[in-house]
């Protein structure tokens, strides 16, 4: 099986890559070979390849800058993913895609099931459900799979940033009343890898097992981080209200996807915890 990954060098990408099943061909461009943004380099790169699978792993993810560049939120997150779902269509390649919990508005009491009514909230999130939207007119039979809270050992995400926070302050303050459910981006790579094994096709939602708040994670790294010696020092947490600390754009209160779907073809996540210590631990290797 040959596989074309868009966004090779994020850490989603990346992940993919790691955790690619036995024996498969992967195709992973870098961007300024295969920009998303440019659909003549797209089309010559999939024809060029002739893939069975293209996974779109690129994504503009800065929520809070796409309140002011919607434009370029848009282009990437639909305008793009349009014309990889279509590129993929027309070499008749299966197409796997990767959206967010922030197509919902975070106010129902209960998880999210794939079949939800979404109203996002702010631009990011409705860039990526207008991505939806767009990849689902142009491929059909494409895998569409809601995530959140996606991090990993390399790359710019929320335990990175809570790690280099707690060895430059004497505390850190982080918002607890929002809830979700932290996912290593490797647990998410393998599941793309079974759910298109599986020959699933639509919407499906995938996070690590269990929720927890902004503050719930950042408590959880600090202690996993001392355990193993990323950390020195036992830094305090302070929870804080999403009012104390404003920011360009609104975000779900409570995210927190319903997992039956896929857990029924996959078989369940491992609990979010378990997954920060492996990213942890990969850290330190990397260190």
């Amino acid at each position: 099986m040959k596989i074309l990954i868009a966004g090779a060098a994020g850490q989603l990408g990346r992940a993919l890559q790691a955790t690619a099943p036995a024996g498969a061909e992967i195709v992973a461009p870098p961007e300024a070979e295969f920009d998303i943004l440019n659909p003549a380099q797209v089309a010559a790169v999939v024809s060029a390849a002739r893939p069975d699978l293209l996974v779109n792993a690129a994504a503009y993810t800065a929520v809070d800058k796409a309140e002011g560049d919607y434009d370029t939120a848009l282009a990437v997150n639909a305008t793009a993913a349009a014309g990889l779902a279509k590129a993929a269509a027309d070499a008749g390649a299966r197409f796997a895609h990767v959206s967010t919990d922030f197509v919902f508005d975070g106010l129902s009491p209960t998880p999210y099931p794939p079949d939800a009514t979404p109203a996002p909230i702010g631009a990011y999130g409705e860039t990526k459900l207008k991505g939806e939207e767009q990849v689902r007119a142009a491929h059909p039979d494409a895998l569409i799979v809601r995530t959140a809270w996606v991090y990993a050992a390399e790359g710019n995400n929320f335990v990175r940033t809570m790690l280099r926070l707690m060895r430059e302050r004497p505390e850190i303050r982080v918002v607890a009343d929002q809830i979700g459910s932290p996912t290593h981006a490797a647990s998410l790579a393998r599941a793309i890898w079974a759910l298109d094994a599986a020959g699933a096709s639509g919407l499906y939602h995938w996070t690590d097992a269990g929720v927890a708040s902004w503050y719930d994670f950042a408590v959880a790294i600090r202690d996993e981080a001392l355990a193993i010696g990323l950390l020195s020092a036992h830094v305090p947490v302070v929870p804080i209200r999403t009012s104390d600390y404003p920011t360009p754009a609104k975000r779900p209160h409570m995210s927190v996807l319903d997992k039956t779907s896929s857990w029924a073809v996959t078989g369940p996540a491992a609990h979010w915890r378990e997954e920060l210590r492996l990213a942890l631990k990969e850290m330190k290797e990397l260190t």
